[in-house]
């Protein structure tokens, strides 16, 4: 169902993020994501001379090479438009993240890591959510062989991370009735 009809409204801003899985040749995996902000008029801006209408005010990119157990081989940031000079100057502190798992504790560990003045609040972000949901839904049917080898009475990972799987829901009394919590 789409959202409800909005008040009468102008357009002040677009943020948008996209993100994409690839298989490569030599077994590991990229996760690529983008972040891009424009606006709909000119914005003032004195690192670059003003920024134009529709042009980029944030363009950021990252690639997290990644093998089966979404462990991190090599790990790549840009800057292509910042609103400062200094921006891009930080994207080489993302190669931290080299030997870091895609998993639990994630976000904890990328904002010890990357958070705050450590990193670009942009491209950590992407780390935070997009990235690492597009790791686990292009490695799905990987994930889905490794859970399905899992040893028995091992509670699958999924188990209450969203309200789809909760313990006490349908779902889990259907696929793993010996984690099931409901009544």
């Amino acid at each position: 169902m789409p959202l409800s009809k909005s008040s009468p409204r102008r357009h002040v801003h677009t943020r948008e993020i996209r993100c994409q899985g690839y298989k490569r040749d030599d077994g590991l995996w990229d996760i690529e994501g983008s972040m891009t902000d424009t606006k709909p008029c000119p914005v003032e801006n004195r690192d670059r001379d003003g920024i134009n209408a529709g042009e980029p005010i944030h363009f950021m990119e990252i690639r997290l090479t990644i093998d089966d157990d979404m462990v991190i081989h090599e790990a790549e940031a840009t800057t292509n438009a910042g609103p400062f000079h200094v921006c891009g100057a930080i994207t080489p502190t993302y190669a931290a993240l080299k030997g870091l798992r895609i998993g639990s504790g994630w976000r904890r560990t990328v904002a010890e890591r990357l958070g705050g003045v450590r990193g670009c609040t942009h491209i950590t972000d992407l780390l935070l959510g997009p990235l690492a949901v597009t790791a686990f839904q292009t490695l799905r049917a990987v994930r889905f062989k490794q859970y399905a080898e899992r040893a028995f009475g091992e509670k699958p990972p999924h188990l209450n991370s969203c309200h789809a799987f909760a313990s006490d829901g349908a779902i889990a009394k259907e696929r793993w009735p010996e984690f099931y919590t409901g009544n």
